[in-house]
């Protein structure tokens, strides 16, 4: 048996084959390319969704991490504080806007440990960007207590986390701005890059939308400085399609994740820690990271059996070349850099099969020192 990490051609290949390509056939009849009817209706629908009043499809993820720190009015040398745990995207979508991440460590659910945020702000702080890693809510409740007690605007990254829930709300609806990916690996992807940025301020949306179109209001004319960053019309087309599947999907992902949970029993193998809020956060599994003091050799065992996995993310950002101008040592952050060598993510996509599932189980169960 062989078992990819990820595959999107089980999905397209199957019923959903027909509603893309009708989707799509539709885009082109329409004649509308760029920001036409399907990019207006899937921000309509996403930001209905989650839970926010506006929606405005960008070109990626990064790009909505920053547009929404240039629409914050967010000024070139504050601060921004973070983890070193994500994606490097998220630390260079800060810098792009000129600001500068401030890194917290995490807990054992992998995300920021909210009790060591308020001795990391200065004058210089501007904002909190929480990371909703994996697709674990962070504990939205104090961070946002610390944004009001600092005067700190709040800006989620979402791109792992579709669905997810804090407290019954999505996660996307509680910053002032939240910022969402459709890379084609998440729970909602697109065939392509996409991105979107939420907010209920009806003023920030719309200098989000004018800043992703050169900072036009009207046509051939530039308010202010802005970009070139739009969702354009046939990734929204199949998105608008997916969406209607995302309930179910992360349904299929969470039976995925107690079923891995349940049964790894593998002493060598570390699951992953829910966290003590976990009776009001619902967890919508982008990834199922488990760890390992003896990765490679866990790696080794995967590859012999043919079971994909993969590593996110294997290098925190602050101890990279690209951000040695930061001045962060080694041991800084602790938990993320003991974290980044024990890591593992596991197949957890809608379509694994039962048999595919019980595989991986029986393989992790097998394996030995």
């Amino acid at each position: 048996m062989q078992i990819p990490f990820f595959d999107y051609q089980r999905q397209y290949d199957g019923f959903f084959k027909k509603k893309v390509d009708i989707a799509i056939k539709r885009v082109f009849s329409s004649g509308e390319l760029i920001l036409g009817k399907e990019v207006e209706v899937f921000e309509d629908n996403f930001s209905s969704y989650i839970g926010t009043e506006f929606g405005i499809g960008v070109n990626s993820g990064t790009d909505a991490i920053k547009i929404a720190i240039d629409a914050l009015n967010i000024k070139k040398g504050s601060e921004i504080i973070t983890v070193a745990n994500t994606a490097v995207p998220t630390a260079s979508a800060i810098r792009e806007a000129g600001a500068t991440p401030k890194f917290v460590d995490i807990k054992k659910d992998f995300t920021i440990d909210e009790a060591k945020i308020e001795k990391k702000i200065t004058k210089k702080t501007k904002a909190l960007l929480p990371v909703h890693l994996y697709g674990q809510p962070c504990n939205i409740k104090v961070i946002l207590k610390l944004a009001k007690k600092y005067k700190l605007k709040v800006i989620e990254d979402c791109a792992q986390a579709h669905g997810a829930k804090f407290n019954k709300k999505r996660v996307g609806s509680f910053g002032d701005i939240s910022c969402f990916s459709f890379y084609p690996t998440k729970n909602l992807g697109a065939y392509g890059d996409g991105g979107i940025i939420l907010s209920s301020d009806k003023n920030l949306a719309k200098k989000c939308k004018m800043l992703r179109m050169y900072g036009m209001e009207k046509k051939y004319y530039a308010d202010f400085e802005g970009y070139n960053s739009r969702l354009d019309e046939i990734q929204a087309a199949i998105l608008n399609v997916k969406l209607k599947y995302l309930d179910k999907w992360n349904k299929k992902r969470r039976q995925i994740a107690k079923f891995y949970l349940k049964n790894i029993t593998n002493p060598h193998i570390i699951l992953p820690k829910m966290p003590k809020i976990s009776n009001i956060t619902n967890h919508c599994f982008h990834l199922f990271v488990i760890r390992s003091n003896k990765r490679a050799k866990l790696i080794k065992h995967l590859l012999k059996y043919k079971i994909g996995f993969g590593i996110h993310y294997p290098y925190p950002i602050h101890l990279q070349k690209a951000y040695k101008f930061l001045n962060y040592k080694k041991g800084a952050l602790p938990l993320t850099e003991k974290f980044a060598r024990q890591i593992l993510s596991l197949p957890i996509f809608p379509e694994l099969t039962k048999r595919e599932i019980r595989y991986i189980v029986d393989k992790l169960n097998s394996f030995r020192l």
